[in-house]
């Protein structure tokens, strides 16, 4: 678009014809958001097109093709197909509430751990810290951490039984 008499018949033009070529996109598509996507797809690449077009008479038809071919292409690839649902079918999930039961369980048996191992878990497990990361952060050895963590796991074990496996799955 390089003179302004152009930017002037392309306005005119999408004035003119976009209900016509609307009802083009929709029949198309058969949704009314996805018949506007479409549209406005085909008026951005016919304005690309635009200086390039000679015979004006026919921009309707060309952008009715630009319409159609956009659409099989849309059609083809994978994620068309997909739809949203106004229900979302029901996940396997635990119930909030036990999920906050467990966690305060945990909590409050972590308090429990001697200080070094409570530590070690919460930088390992909580923080996410590699082991050289942790035994940074505690001013020990590796091997120190390793420990560290091996003792408090097995003491929350022996604390929380049963609840600790699900808690830690």
């Amino acid at each position: 678009m390089r003179h302004a008499s152009d930017v002037t018949a392309f306005s005119d033009f999408v004035e003119a014809r976009s209900g016509s070529l609307f009802r083009t996109a929709y029949l198309m598509v058969g949704e009314h958001q996805l018949a506007q996507d479409l549209l406005q797809e085909a008026l951005v690449k016919t304005l690309i097109a635009w200086p390039r077009l000679r015979d004006r008479d026919n921009v309707e038809a060309y952008t009715r093709r630009i319409i159609v071919t956009t659409s099989i292409s849309w059609r083809r690839r994978r994620s068309f197909h997909e739809r949203p649902s106004e229900a979302l079918p029901e996940r396997a999930t635990p119930d909030p509430t036990e999920a906050t039961v467990t966690h305060d369980a945990v909590v409050a048996a972590l308090l429990t751990v001697p200080p070094r191992q409570r530590a070690a878990i919460v930088l390992r497990y909580y923080e996410d810290l590699t082991e050289a990361q942790t035994a940074e952060v505690m001013g020990c050895s590796v091997g120190t951490v390793k420990s560290q963590v091996f003792a408090g796991l097995t003491r929350l074990r022996g604390l929380l039984g049963h609840s600790f496996e699900e808690a830690t799955q």
